[in-house]
């Protein structure tokens, strides 16, 4: 597979190009690759704005019970992991080996769930997956879902990084969602 960046520009090319300016970072648009795997891998259909729905269902969450029960029992453990895998994905482009269950983002939300404040970091945390994904939705559909849902909303956020981990270690594409 041939990469963009290995292709050489004709020499004409070369020459007109001039250096780039600080001033002109700022006008460049983002980069669409980064380090990762498939972000949507079960090929969903997206939208002219270039969004997409969720993977999965808010309310398909007890698909997976496992981390549902877990997420409706101890919220702060499954948000500290899902924290953890959605940052290494972000930074490292790889898959976490094994997040660990009690990190400081998981004591921070121990600690500010008993006031009601622990959505907070849940809602924060959806938009950011919800923009490495160019998955649909806002603040306020955040602040909600992670307000009323925290189990389903956490499951949903796992099982939407765990396809990405999924690609990056090789596994055939799951079926669809009906």
């Amino acid at each position: 597979m041939s990469s963009y960046r290995n292709q050489q520009p004709p020499m004409s090319a070369h020459r007109a190009q001039q250096p780039p300016t600080s001033a002109s970072y700022g006008r460049q648009a983002p980069m669409s690759i980064r380090n990762g795997g498939n972000r949507n891998f079960m090929e969903l259909p997206v939208s002219e704005e270039g969004t997409r729905e969720w993977s999965h269902g808010l309310c398909s969450c007890c698909d997976v019970p496992g981390t549902c029960l877990a997420a409706l029992c101890c919220p702060c453990i499954v948000y500290g992991k899902v924290k953890a895998r959605h940052n290494n994905l972000e930074t490292q482009g790889e898959v976490l080996a094994e997040p660990g269950c009690c990190s400081g983002d998981c004591c921070l939300h121990a600690v500010l769930a008993p006031c009601g404040l622990g959505f907070i970091f849940q809602m924060i945390n959806r938009g950011s997956v919800r923009r490495r994904y160019n998955i649909k939705g806002g603040g306020c559909g955040d602040c909600c879902t992670a307000l009323w849902c925290a189990p389903c909303e956490l499951t949903q956020e796992s099982r939407e990084i765990e396809l990405e981990e999924q690609s990056l270690l090789g596994y055939p594409k799951p079926q669809a969602r009906r």
